[in-house]
């Protein structure tokens, strides 16, 4: 049986998660120069399984604006050459023998947009992480038997604050990424 504390650590505990997920998306989106992160986010079909791009290629970074994609086995270069042109990077990946070249295009102002609304799409995803763990916590705080309606409300009241300051390190993560694709 569950008390209103772990209820409310095991909140905690989940929302951190979806803040470290946030920090992962934010680090494969592209600032000023080039990195293997970038490519982390990238899932890749092979062998009729989703598979992580750094599990069947090794990614490098030889130049501040190019990657390179090098696949363990040389028949999946087209599915790892699709998947990272699907992946809503902006990347227009180009095989060149047995690896994949990915120029990271001049970085505009348009694309900076662009990289911006990217941004704001994983932050909203993150936010919704938070907010589902909220709604799962208050469900759990809801069907404890032997506790108070106080007590229950005073919970929901600091779950409420937990919620609203793991929404505020989204936003400001997401305004310092911004700020930094901004950056010129």
């Amino acid at each position: 049986m569950s008390t209103i504390q772990q209820i409310l650590k095991d909140a905690r505990a989940h929302m951190d998660k979806a803040i470290d997920s946030v920090k992962h998306e934010f680090a494969s989106v592209r600032s000023s120069k080039a990195t293997t992160a970038m490519l982390d986010t990238v899932r890749v079909e092979i062998y009729g399984t989703q598979m992580m791009l750094n599990q069947v290629a090794n990614v490098a970074a030889p130049e501040p604006r190019l990657l390179t994609v090098t696949p363990f086995d040389k028949s999946q270069i087209k599915a790892i050459e699709k998947a990272i042109r699907e992946a809503e990077l902006g990347l227009d990946p180009v095989t060149q023998g047995a690896m994949i070249r990915v120029p990271l295009p001049q970085m505009n102002e348009e694309r900076r947009r662009d990289l911006v609304k990217i941004v704001h799409k994983f932050a909203e995803e993150g936010r919704i992480g938070i907010r589902h763990w909220r709604t799962e916590a208050r469900e759990r705080l809801k069907k404890m038997d032997g506790v108070s309606e106080d007590d229950v409300k005073h919970a929901e009241k600091d779950l409420q604050k937990i919620h609203d300051e793991y929404i505020g390190k989204i936003d400001a993560l997401m305004k310092a990424k911004e700020h930094e694709i901004m950056e010129v």
